[in-house]
C-alpha cells in the first residue's frame, strides 16, 4: 500500500474510533445510576431486553442510534431519542423491535422520540415487517408537549399507524414492561397481541394521582391498571408474565409459530465475499475533500467476487452504473465517480458532479432495473449538477429532471449510502431521504448540505459585507476573513454526519466495512413486500 492509502486509512480509523466512543456513551442512556435503579426493580434495560429477545449470534442493525445527539440540552438531553430501534431476528424471523428507554426521562416522548417511532413504523409498513413494541414509557414529555402532541407527524400518528398496519396484515406484538399511560395506553392494545409483566407493568389512561384529582377516587396504580387487573378483570391484555425474561420468552414463542407470506422474489444466489479485501475500503476515501479517488475501487470491495458488470462504461462517466451482487442479492448500483474523467468529446469533467450525459445514463439504468425487478443501491459522493452556460444550453435541467423522475417513481426498493459529499440537488437525484430509500446510512465521512461550507461561506460573507457597507462600515481584509471563518464554522457544524443522524436525515452512521450487511439485511426485509404496482415514470422530456 502507498503512503496516501495509509494516510486515508488512518483518518478513517480515527473517525470510526470517534464514532464508537460516541456510541458507548449513547448506549448508557440516562446513565449508570438509572440503569442500576432499573435493575433494583427487577427490570432489564431497553438494550438488555432487545439483546435477550433476538436470536443468539444473529446479525442486527440499529436505526437512529444518534437520534437527538446534541439536541435538547436545556432539558438534559435525549440519548438515542429515548427509544431503541433494531432490525434483527426473533425465532428466525426478521422483524423490527422498538424498546422505550426508561433511563431517559422515564421513557417520556420528546419530539425526536415520536419521529423515530414513526420511522420504525414506516420501515415496517414499507417492508411488511413484523414489529415488536417493548413498552416502558411515562408518555409525552410535558415541557415540550406542543412539539410532540397535536400535529400530523406527532404522537397520535403512532396509533393511526397501528390501525393501518393491522389492516395491512402486518404482525404487531406489544409487551408492557413498565409504565404505559394516557394516550400511550392505546399502542399495545391496538397491536395484535399484548402482554404485561406482573408488578412492574401498568396500563391506564390516568394514574392514581390524576384519578384522585379528577373524580376523588382513592386507588393505587397496581389495582388501577396492573397485570392482575388487565389480565383477570378488564381483559385488556392477553398474557400475564412473571418478569421481563418470561415476557420476552413469550414473544419468542409467538414469533416461532408465525406462518410465511408471499415474497417480492428478488434474485439471490449463494453469497460470496469480495475478492478484493473489504477492509481496504477504509483507505480509499481521501483524507481531504479536494483529492480525487476512483469509486470503482469502493464498488469492487462491496460486491460479491468483486464482479461488476458496468453499464455504458465510457458514456456519462461521472456516474457509474452497473449490476452486481451483494451477499448474494442481485443489485443495480448507481454511484458518483469522484475522479476527473474525459467525456466522449475529450473534454474534462469534474468528479462528483452530475453532467447531462451522466444523468441521462442513470435515468436509463434505473428504468432498466425496475423492468428487471432489481433493487437499487445509491452510493453518494456528489457536489451537485454542473452549472454554467454550456450546461444550461445543453439542457442539464431537463436531463436532471429525467433522472429524478425515473428514481422517484421506482417501484423496486432503493438503498442509499452517503460515503462523502451529499450536496444540493445531487442529494435529491441520488435518492436522498426525501425520496423514500428503504434505508439510508452515512459513513463517518458523510456531509449533507445545500453546498460545501467554504462555498456557502463565500456567498454568505458577500451578502453580509454588502449589508455592513450599506451601513457605512469599512471592511478590512482581516474583518472579511473573520466573517468568513465565523460563517464557515457555523455552516460546517451543520454538515457533519452526526448533525444529520441526530435529526434522522440518515438512519445510521456506520463503519464502511458494515455496508454489505446493511444492504443485505435491507433487501431481505424488502423481499417481504411484493411489488403490486407497475413502473410508470410519467412525463419525461427527451
Amino acid at each position: 500500500m502507498d503512503i496516501e492509502f495509509n494516510k486515508n486509512e488512518d483518518k478513517m480509523n480515527l473517525l470510526i474510533s470517534a464514532m464508537e466512543k460516541k456510541l458507548e456513551k449513547i448506549h448508557l442512556g440516562g446513565g449508570k445510576s438509572r440503569i442500576d435503579k432499573l435493575h433494583e426493580q427487577g427490570k432489564m434495560t431497553a438494550r438488555e431486553r432487545i439483546q435477550y429477545l433476538v436470536d443468539k449470534d444473529s446479525e442486527t442493525i440499529e436505526i437512529g442510534a444518534f437520534a437527538g445527539e446534541d439536541m435538547f440540552k436545556e432539558h438534559g438531553g435525549c440519548p438515542a431519542g429515548g427509544v431503541i430501534v433494531v432490525i434483527g431476528y426473533v425465532s428466525g424471523r426478521q422483524c423490527i423491535i422498538l424498546a422505550n428507554d426508561a433511563t431517559v426521562k422515564a421513557g417520556a416522548w420528546f419530539p425526536i422520540t415520536g419521529k423515530k417511532n414513526l420511522r420504525a413504523q414506516e420501515i415496517a409498513m414499507e417492508n411488511r415487517l413484523p414489529i415488536i413494541y417493548l413498552v416502558d414509557s411515562a408518555g409525552v414529555y410535558l415541557p415540550m408537549q406542543d412539539e410532540i402532541f397535536p400535529d400530523k407527524e406527532h404522537f397520535g400518528r403512532i396509533f393511526r399507524n397501528n390501525a393501518v398496519m393491522s389492516g395491512m396484515g402486518i404482525i404487531q406484538i406489544a409487551a408492557v414492561m413498565g409504565s404505559c399511560v394516557a394516550g400511550g395506553a392505546y399502542l399495545p392494545i391496538m397491536s395484535d397481541e399484548a402482554m404485561i409483566v406482573d408488578k412492574t407493568g401498568s396500563i391506564f389512561l390516568a394514574g392514581s394521582y390524576l384519578v384522585k384529582a379528577a373524580i376523588g377516587e382513592n386507588i393505587d396504580n397496581e389495582t388501577l391498571g396492573g397485570a392482575t387487573t388487565h389480565c383477570e378483570i378488564s381483559g385488556v391484555t392477553d398474557y400475564k408474565c412473571k418478569d421481563d425474561a418470561d415476557c420476552l420468552n413469550r414473544i419468542r414463542n409467538i414469533m416461532s409459530k408465525i406462518g410465511h407470506f408471499e415474497k417480492a422474489g428478488f434474485n439471490r444466489i449463494q453469497p460470496a465475499p469480495p475478492k478484493k479485501n473489504e477492509k481496504e475500503i477504509l483507505g480509499i476515501i481521501p483524507d481531504t475533500r479536494d483529492k480525487q479517488y476512483d469509486t470503482h475501487e469502493i464498488i469492487l470491495r462491496l460486491v460479491d467476487n468483486s464482479e461488476f458488470e458496468e453499464y455504458k462504461e465510457v458514456y456519462g462517466q461521472t456516474i457509474i452504473c452497473g449490476l452486481a451482487r451483494i451477499d448474494g442479492w442481485s443489485v443495480g448500483i448507481v454511484a458518483n465517480q469522484r475522479k476527473v474523467v474525459k467525456n466522449k468529446k475529450g473534454e474534462m469533467q469534474f468528479g462528483g458532479v452530475i453532467y447531462s450525459d451522466s444523468a441521462d445514463k442513470a435515468a436509463r439504468f434505473i428504468m432498466n432495473c425496475n423492468q428487471k425487478k432489481i433493487p437499487l443501491v445509491f452510493l453518494q459522493d456528489v457536489t451537485g449538477f454542473m452549472v454554467g452556460s454550456r450546461s444550461e444550453h445543453g439542457g442539464i435541467i431537463k436531463d436532471g429532471a429525467k433522472m429524478v423522475n425515473a428514481m422517484s417513481n421506482s417501484v423496486v426498493p432503493k438503498f442509499t449510502v452517503v460515503i462523502g459529499n451529499s450536496y444540493g440537488a445531487g442529494n435529491y437525484a441520488m435518492c436522498g431521504k426525501g425520496y423514500d430509500p428503504r434505508l439510508i446510512v452515512g459513513w463517518p465521512t458523510a456531509q449533507i448540505a445545500v453546498m460545501g461550507g467554504a462555498q456557502a461561506a463565500k456567498v454568505l460573507v458577500q451578502i453580509e459585507i454588502a449589508s455592513l457597507k450599506a451601513k457605512g462600515e469599512v471592511i478590512t481584509p482581516e474583518r472579511e476573513a473573520e466573517l468568513f471563518n465565523k460563517i464557515k464554522d457555523r455552516y460546517d457544524s451543520q454538515t457533519t454526519p452526526y448533525y444529520a443522524a441526530a435529526r434522522l436525515w440518515v438512519d445510521a452512521i456506520i463503519n464502511p466495512v458494515d455496508t454489505r450487511k446493511w444492504i443485505s439485511m435491507g433487501i431481505e426485509m424488502a423481499d417481504n413486500a411484493p411489488i403490486t404496482k407497475p413502473y410508470n415514470v410519467g412525463v419525461i422530456q427527451t
